[in-house]
């Protein structure tokens, strides 16, 4: 038995496509790319390599990914999506510096320490998406239709392939480590880490880099200057100029700060520095900033004798990177030296100490947070009054009130971060389901006392209001103004005030009254109830009404007027002679008859 699939099935197709040919060189070559190249041959070269390998895999990694989660989708319509989200996410990311930024975030929340560059070039590589496709259209043709071969290839290729993805963008972080002097020519160390594990101690640690014009241009040291250069120890932190014995340097241990004497080191000055106030918020704008006394300090100096005439100074300040006096006194952050070309060199630019927009990393994700817990808190509130005025308990309000304590707890935490990794994974683990279940379970609890739909939608606009209100300073913050997180946040917590008094109305547009009515008996006294009317203890019949059509009788009529006899003796007969009167018999009981007047009298 073969084992059978649905013709809607697309999973034996993509995994075809998955395990290609082709499809598996891309993924030998991101591997040993990314973990052997890079390291050895480190350049444009071995950087665009990773994007090709990508473009190739990633598409047919996407289709089998999608066919799990959708079982009956097609394998045309996966192989479609997977072409089309690869290729437009890639176009975005590589051609927006913000989209960069979010990527590089999310990147480092699901893969450890990571970073993607905005690069205008990178999008060069987009036409190997036409090598995916040109293997999609050849494996589709003999898709995998055995369960065990299915199952087999799903085991073997998925996982490295997910592993190679997954590892493209680990990105480690440069760290200015010590100076030096060679033979009258400034040399700097400069090392690579990404957490306390793997931060450089000493100059030995890092690769040196020689100028042979005063600090304008860098080259990698040879064998023979790294092992005169290892001889020479740690670097000093105190140095003076060798035609000025009078003029002195020193950089601050724990500080970023370099300061001066003119009397040989008996009195000194500040010569440079950024407060520490002000080192608290550059920090915030590099990646995983570690201990921030630690790593955002002035380390070690040297002097020398300028090309033109004068002194130069160069400072190692860790993480901040290279300090340079120049000959005519001004100093300036020159970061790190970074190679793109074979020929030449530039520098890294450290961000600006003002700030800026663009040298954010984390912090638009920190703002939407707390713009969320604050708009929480404004709910919790009105559902804790109106549970209350409902007559339930309080708590509903007290375990809200817990929550939204251990999410501010742990926001504030965030904020301090020292690790834009774990920033990531408490904001999206801790923050974001606190809120989001501690704002609807106070919701449910508010309907539970009978809160009609309108106070509801009420409740949230609430929430929506307070939110967008403490984004206002916030957004100012990210674009640079204020400067310092802790007046942005304080502005921010402002907006809790007409949040609180809002939650407070909207509770009291609950009324339990109308509520309940219908739902429970009122309250006494209990309206007074009719007498009571008692039956008798046999049904009472309707009384039957009969309406035939009965004929009408007719009026009555008057008997006629008889003649009035005139008085007298009325005539006896002899006994047993009948009267010979025509006259009807006497009745034996007296009739009553009307009334007739006389004619006869009416005309005498």
């Amino acid at each position: 038995m073969t084992g059978s699939t649905t013709p809607r099935d697309g999973a034996p197709a993509t995994l075809s496509w998955l395990c290609h040919p082709g499809t598996l060189f891309a993924l030998i070559l991101l591997l040993v790319n990314d973990h052997v190249l890079k390291a050895a041959f480190p350049g444009l070269l071995t950087g665009k390599l990773s994007d090709v390998a990508g473009l190739v895999l990633a598409p047919p990694l996407v289709a089998v990914l999608l066919t799990l989660l959708v079982p009956r989708l097609p394998a045309r319509a996966a192989a479609l999506a997977g072409l089309v989200v690869v290729g437009a996410g890639f176009a975005v990311v590589k051609s927006s510096g913000y989209a960069a930024e979010l990527a590089s975030s999310a990147w480092t929340v699901l893969a450890g320490p990571s970073l993607v560059r905005a690069d205008w070039t990178d999008l060069l590589t987009l036409p190997a998406l036409g090598l995916a496709w040109w293997s999609w259209t050849r494996s589709r043709r003999r898709p995998v239709r055995r369960r065990a071969a299915r199952l087999v290839r799903m085991l073997v290729v998925l996982p490295p392939a997910l592993f190679a993805v997954a590892a493209t963008s680990p990105y480690q972080y440069p760290y200015a480590v010590g100076t030096a002097l060679l033979d009258g020519h400034p040399a700097v160390s400069i090392d690579v880490g990404y957490d306390d594990r793997t931060w450089p101690d000493g100059p030995a640690d890092g690769r040196w880099l020689i100028s042979q014009d005063g600090g304008t241009t860098w080259r990698p040291a040879v064998e023979a200057e790294k092992m005169r250069l290892a001889r020479q120890g740690p670097g000093q932190r105190q140095a003076c100029v060798p035609t000025e014995p009078q003029r002195c340097y020193r950089a601050v241990a724990d500080h970023l700060r370099v300061e001066q004497s003119d009397d040989a080191g008996l009195t000194w000055q500040v010569a440079w520095e950024v407060s520490d106030a002000r080192r608290e918020e550059l920090a915030r704008r590099y990646r995983n900033p570690g201990d921030i006394r630690r790593h955002f300090a002035s380390r070690d100096l040297i002097v020398y004798p300028a090309v033109g005439g004068g002194h130069e100074v160069l400072v190692a300040n860790g993480r901040e990177g290279i300090l340079h006096r120049r000959p005519d006194g001004g100093w300036q952050r020159d970061g790190f030296p970074h190679y793109s070309e074979v020929d030449g060199s530039s520098w890294y630019d450290p961000p600006s100490v003002d700030g800026g927009l663009a040298s954010r990393d984390t912090d638009l994700q920190l703002a939407l947070a707390l713009a969320l817990t604050l708009g929480v808190i404004v709910t919790v509130l009105a559902g804790h009054l109106a549970i209350r005025r409902g007559g339930g308990p309080r708590g509903w309000g007290v375990a809200g009130g817990g929550a939204m304590l251990v999410a501010g707890i742990v926001l504030a935490g965030a904020w301090e971060r020292t690790d834009d990794s774990s920033t990531g994974m408490a904001l999206l683990f801790v923050v974001l389901p606190i809120g989001v279940v501690t704002a609807t379970v106070m919701l449910v609890g508010a309907s539970r006392v009978g809160v009609s739909t309108r106070w509801i939608r009420w409740a949230l606009t609430g929430l929506l209001l307070t939110a967008l209100l403490s984004l206002l300073p916030l957004a100012g913050w990210l674009a640079g103004n204020p400067p310092q997180s802790r007046i942005a946040v304080g502005l921010s917590l402002l907006a809790l005030v007409p949040g609180l008094l809002l939650a407070v109305r909207i509770a009291r547009l609950f009324d339990p009254a109308t509520a309940f009515e219908g739902r429970y008996l009122p309250d006494p006294p209990y309206p007074a109830r009719p007498p009571a009317v008692f039956d008798s203890p046999h049904s009472a019949r309707p009384p039957v009404v009969f309406h035939p059509p009965y004929p009408a009788r007719p009026p009555a009529v008057a008997d006629p007027p008889y003649p009035v006899q005139p008085p007298g003796p009325p005539d006896r007969l002899p006994s047993g002679t009948p009267p010979t009167s025509t006259d009807p018999p006497e009745p034996s009981c007296p009739v009553l008859r009307p009334s007739v007047p006389d004619p006869s009298a009416e005309s005498g």
